[in-house]
Protein backbone atom coordinates (compact mmCIF):
# COMPACT_ATOMS: atom_id res chain seq x y z
CA UNK A 1 0.00 0.00 0.00
CA UNK A 2 1.21 3.47 -0.85
CA UNK A 3 0.17 6.41 1.34
CA UNK A 4 0.96 10.10 0.80
CA UNK A 5 1.48 12.02 4.06
CA UNK A 6 1.44 15.82 4.34
CA UNK A 7 2.39 18.02 7.30
CA UNK A 8 1.11 21.56 7.76
CA UNK A 9 2.00 24.66 9.80
CA UNK A 10 4.13 24.00 12.91
CA UNK A 11 4.05 20.23 12.33
CA UNK A 12 5.99 20.77 9.12
CA UNK A 13 8.71 22.48 11.17
CA UNK A 14 8.54 19.87 13.93
CA UNK A 15 9.07 16.89 11.62
CA UNK A 16 11.47 18.76 9.35
CA UNK A 17 9.73 18.04 6.06
CA UNK A 18 6.54 18.82 4.15
CA UNK A 19 5.55 15.24 3.46
CA UNK A 20 6.32 11.57 3.02
CA UNK A 21 5.46 8.76 0.63
CA UNK A 22 5.11 5.62 2.72
CA UNK A 23 4.74 2.05 1.57
CA UNK A 24 3.05 -0.09 4.22
CA UNK A 25 2.18 -3.79 4.02
CA UNK A 26 -1.35 -3.60 5.45
CA UNK A 27 -4.08 -1.11 6.42
CA UNK A 28 -3.30 0.92 9.52
CA UNK A 29 -4.89 3.69 11.55
CA UNK A 30 -4.04 7.37 11.22
CA UNK A 31 -2.30 7.17 14.61
CA UNK A 32 -0.24 4.16 13.52
CA UNK A 33 0.66 6.02 10.33
CA UNK A 34 1.96 9.00 12.37
CA UNK A 35 4.00 6.63 14.54
CA UNK A 36 5.47 4.83 11.54
CA UNK A 37 6.36 8.06 9.73
CA UNK A 38 7.76 9.72 12.87
CA UNK A 39 9.09 7.00 15.18
CA UNK A 40 11.26 9.41 17.18
CA UNK A 41 8.52 12.00 17.81
CA UNK A 42 5.66 11.81 20.27
CA UNK A 43 2.13 12.24 18.97
CA UNK A 44 1.32 15.96 19.39
CA UNK A 45 -1.52 16.88 21.73
CA UNK A 46 -4.78 17.57 19.88
CA UNK A 47 -3.34 16.35 16.57
CA UNK A 48 -5.79 16.84 13.70
CA UNK A 49 -5.84 14.65 10.62
CA UNK A 50 -7.64 14.44 7.30
CA UNK A 51 -7.91 11.53 4.88
CA UNK A 52 -8.42 12.65 1.29
CA UNK A 53 -9.38 16.16 2.49
CA UNK A 54 -11.99 14.95 5.01
CA UNK A 55 -11.33 15.29 8.73
CA UNK A 56 -10.72 11.89 10.32
CA UNK A 57 -10.23 10.53 13.81
CA UNK A 58 -6.89 9.04 14.80
CA UNK A 59 -8.43 5.56 14.80
CA UNK A 60 -9.70 5.86 11.20
CA UNK A 61 -8.18 3.34 8.81
CA UNK A 62 -5.99 4.45 5.93
CA UNK A 63 -6.26 2.65 2.59
CA UNK A 64 -4.01 2.23 -0.42
CA UNK A 65 -3.66 5.47 -2.38
CA UNK A 66 -4.98 7.69 0.41
CA UNK A 67 -3.56 11.12 1.17
CA UNK A 68 -3.30 11.83 4.90
CA UNK A 69 -2.71 15.36 6.14
CA UNK A 70 -1.67 16.25 9.69
CA UNK A 71 -2.44 19.64 11.27
CA UNK A 72 -1.69 21.21 14.63
CA UNK A 73 -4.68 22.31 16.73
CA UNK A 74 -6.57 25.21 15.18
CA UNK A 75 -6.90 28.35 17.24
CA UNK A 76 -9.01 31.37 16.59
CA UNK A 77 -10.01 34.64 18.00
Amino acid sequence: MSIKVLYFASLKDQVGRAGDELVVPAPLSVLELWQQANPDLPVPNALLAAINMNYASLDSLVSDGDEVAFFPPVTGG
